[in-house]
């Protein structure tokens, strides 16, 4: 059977654990792993342990046969009512026709399923780059490489059936958004109603094309990369150089260790985490890879990768003038938008992503809406209601499932009932036996404070301040307290937070967060306001107080 962990929910209780200890393990305090392909025979006490979580964060793979019964129920394909996707006619709602969802990975396979949940009848295409069904990314960095996991028993939980024509291993080459049609890699094209654009991100490679040809030079974003670094780390290397030190490259360091290997960090920025967390609060992650032996080196540049006359990885030359003797090599230095294929058409995108709306809506480069185009997941750099409409991009899990509910209601939607995308962005990383979560947006705020627990024990809760508002909070195995900190953020509590509370910091003193240079956001100067609340709709709820961005000027200029 499979299954998933929501891990924005985990509080880490450990009832899971405890029930089916085979398949859940808790590392350290508040971190929990999981095995997410288990043996059948697992069934009773997983079942059990989805029963008894708190949160209901467990998420199941449904029975093939039922499956099979719910597909059965949504195979009718009636006409279009009006004109076939062939004409380019958008109707106004759509209980049939056809969708295309080119992206066939989280946010594209709970897309294709909260389609027919809103009662879609209608022909569903699925396209995917990867010769696989859809399968989870976040094992890959954890339980794949310390070899829990193989890395081909990710694929995710079907929770209902989609009933779709899968075109998998063939990408998208093109988009005629006037004909209404995805062009393929292989030649052939696929009319479309709605469009919902899921492509992701892939890895950055090493910069230098022959140093990363080298034997033993690698990333890690797909399940294939995964199988070939793990392939890498079983052959227990002298030394392994990981380059960057965010989420990714943190989460192999850790694995490193836990598999008993030297591992050197190589970060050209002061602290690890920097982007995601702020130099002062990186500071501390920076610490605790130094106390589990990472070798991590702030502010050092990897030069060169010198491999020998086979062409296999042999040394690195870094900036603090050390040669690093090393077989093993991973780039970690974030993803690059699959969003080239868009090329001559008029969706407004670039680096930062395909720009859309608050309700998944693509936009144009001139901030209009695209009639029948929806975007979701990592690829998408979306007007957020909750942060003065600013655009946010967001890496996460959690935000790629919330979108795909949103750009599948509004797909199969009339324009008076479609809904903005209103969860609060989340992520985790379990690295070095902890478990940091965050809540909000914490690289808008301009200082921080701990306001519970000790920085010493790795436990405490960091908020995030803007303009005298909260704006985010990150957690260090302290999972159970930010939801608290999401009502409050929501609410534009005062900052810095000035009540007590349980475990309360001793130190209250705000202190700079320390982010690195915004980063680059569509030339749109404002993306267009999400309308006034729907008539009829109960669902909407206007935004309690505008969350502040560093500046009126950052958060309406291009950048």
């Amino acid at each position: 059977m499979r299954l998933a962990v929501d891990l924005t929910k985990c509080q880490g209780y450990g009832q899971c654990a405890f029930l089916a200890p085979g398949v859940f393990t808790m590392q350290g305090d508040e971190a929990l792993v999981y095995d997410p392909d288990p043996d059948d025979g697992q069934r009773k006490r997983i079942l059990r342990a989805a029963a008894a979580c708190p949160v209901q964060a467990i998420e199941l793979d449904q029975p093939r046969n039922l499956r099979r019964q719910a597909e059965g129920s949504t195979a009718s394909v009636r006409p279009v009512a009006g004109k076939s996707a062939d004409s380019g006619k958008v109707d106004e709602g759509l209980p049939t026709g056809r969708i295309v969802i080119v992206g066939a990975s989280l946010a594209g396979l709970r897309a294709a399923e909260n389609l027919r949940r809103n009662g879609f009848e209608g022909k569903l295409t699925l396209v995917g780059d990867e010769p696989y069904e859809p399968y989870d990314r976040v094992p890959l960095s954890k339980q794949v490489l310390s070899g829990w996991v193989r890395p081909d028993r990710t694929a995710l939980p079907r929770q209902l059936g989609v009933d779709a024509e899968w075109r998998l291993g063939v990408a998208a080459a093109g988009l005629d958004v006037a004909g209404r049609r995805v062009q393929l890699a292989d030649g052939s094209a696929i009319g479309f109603d709605r469009l919902l654009i899921a492509t992701g991100m892939r890895a950055r490679p090493w910069p230098n094309p022959a140093e990363a040809a080298l034997d033993g030079v690698l990333t890690l974003r797909t399940s294939k990369d995964a199988a070939r670094l793990r392939r890498r780390l079983a052959a227990m290397p002298e030394r392994v150089l990981v380059i960057g030190a965010g989420f990714i490259g943190s989460e192999i360091a850790s694995a490193c260790c836990e598999l008993g290997l030297p591992v050197t960090v190589a970060e050209a920025g002061p602290a690890p985490l920097r982007a995601a967390l702020g130099e002062s609060i990186g500071a501390i992650a920076g610490g605790m890879q130094r106390e589990n032996g990472v070798d991590l080196r702030c502010g050092v540049w990897v030069l060169a990768l010198e491999g020998d006359d086979a062409g296999r990885l042999r040394r690195a030359h870094l900036s603090d003038g050390t040669v690093l003797e090393t077989e093993v090599a991973v780039a970690a230095l974030g993803g690059i938008s699959n969003s080239e294929w868009l090329v001559g058409s008029p969706l407004a995108y670039g680096p930062w992503g395909v720009a859309c709306d608050a309700g998944c809506r693509a936009l144009d480069a001139d901030g209009n809406v695209v009639p029948g185009i929806f975007v979701a997941g990592d690829v998408a750099c979306a007007a957020h209601p909750l942060f003065g409409n600013r655009f946010v991009r967001l890496e996460h899990w959690g935000d790629a499932v919330a979108q795909a509910e949103t750009a599948a209601h509004n797909m199969v939607s009339r324009p008076d009932a479609q809904l903005p995308h209103l969860a609060m962005p989340m992520f985790w990383s379990t690295q070095f036996g902890c478990e940091i979560k965050s809540v909000g947006v914490p690289s808008l705020g301009a200082e921080v404070v701990i306001a519970q627990g000790s920085v010493e024990p790795r436990r405490f809760v960091a908020a995030y301040g803007c303009d005298g508002r909260i704006v985010g909070a990150v957690g260090f195995n302290q999972n159970k307290w930010l939801d608290f900190y999401e009502r409050l953020i929501r609410q534009g509590a005062a900052f810095p937070p000035a009540f007590h509370q349980i475990d309360e910091a001793e130190r209250h003193q705000p202190f700079a967060a320390a982010f690195p240079n915004p980063p680059v956001l569509p030339p749109i100067k404002e993306p267009p306001p999400w309308p006034s609340r729907p008539p009829g709709s109960r669902s909407w709820t206007t935004p309690a107080a505008r969350i502040p961005t560093p500046s009126t000027q950052n958060s309406a200029a291009p950048r």
